[in-house]
């Protein structure tokens, strides 16, 4: 059973400024709850429907868990069709990054602002085993839902943070990367161990504020019928050829 005013909070997480009051965001689905369980994310609230309590209780028992139907869980649910489980997590402190402490090649996002894409970067990131995502304070929030969904758990691996680009780029000897229509062919860079690449926003690229720090600018080849490549398969690109390189 869940109370009107559990439901009234859960439902006010769905809007940004919400969430930024009451610093809680929501998870859903049984395997991105369960990515959550055991880190070092604090989870305030479980919601799920009776098939998968018994599986919550075996994944952990520290957590408040309420017992829900399905129409209660739809009328909290950030989803069309909800999954079965839903949970309350406490958004951790941004913590921003000081450039000198960068021992591995890092991701920087400038302006990215569709949900699907910074979930798949973040994922995307993941994969390859790069641990940290850096987004510029215009970025879309990482713990809105679509972005949360998109990452399929990956964030309980890859830190994100928020800050003053421009700032952080400014302040470091480390090779910035920046992914351009002209510049060297990716499949032929020679990536440093560390550093920032820098990925552009899908409407405008980067920002002329930091186009003038980029120190290797790269570019990926073709675009012969098109203008430009999506951010987030751009990055999915990069970061399998910055992976190669660490292999060789």
């Amino acid at each position: 059973m869940i109370s009107k005013s559990q439901i009234s909070l859960v439902k006010s997480l769905h809007q940004k400024k919400y969430r930024k009051e009451h610093q809680l965001f929501i998870v859903e689905g049984f395997k991105a709850v369960s990515e959550f369980l055991n880190t070092d994310f604090v989870i305030n609230t479980i919601f799920c429907t009776p098939d998968f309590s018994a599986k919550v209780a075996n994944l952990s028992n520290k957590q408040k868990t309420y017992e829900v139907s399905i129409n209660e869980l739809e009328k909290i649910s950030a989803l069309q069709t909800p999954q079965g489980i839903l949970a309350i997590v406490e958004t951790p402190k941004n913590t921003p990054v000081v450039a000198n402490d960068i021992e591995e090649m890092v991701l920087v996002l400038d302006g990215v602002q569709d949900p699907g894409n910074l979930g798949t970067i973040i994922r995307t990131a993941d994969w390859f085993g790069f641990s940290h995502v850096i987004c510029s304070l215009d970025c879309v929030e990482v713990y809105n839902p679509k972005v949360v969904q998109a990452t399929m758990g990956s964030l309980t691996r890859v830190k994100v943070s928020y800050q003053n680009l421009e700032e952080l780029l400014t302040n470091t000897e480390l090779p910035i990367y920046g992914t351009l229509l002209a510049g060297e062919n990716i499949f032929s860079t020679k990536w440093h161990p560390k550093g920032f690449l820098v990925l552009g926003s899908e409407g405008k690229g980067i920002s002329d504020e930091l186009l003038k720090l980029i120190t290797h600018p790269v570019t990926i080849p073709g675009g012969k019928n098109t203008e430009s490549l999506n951010v987030a398969i751009a990055g999915a690109i990069c970061c399998a050829e910055m992976s190669r390189n660490k292999l060789k």
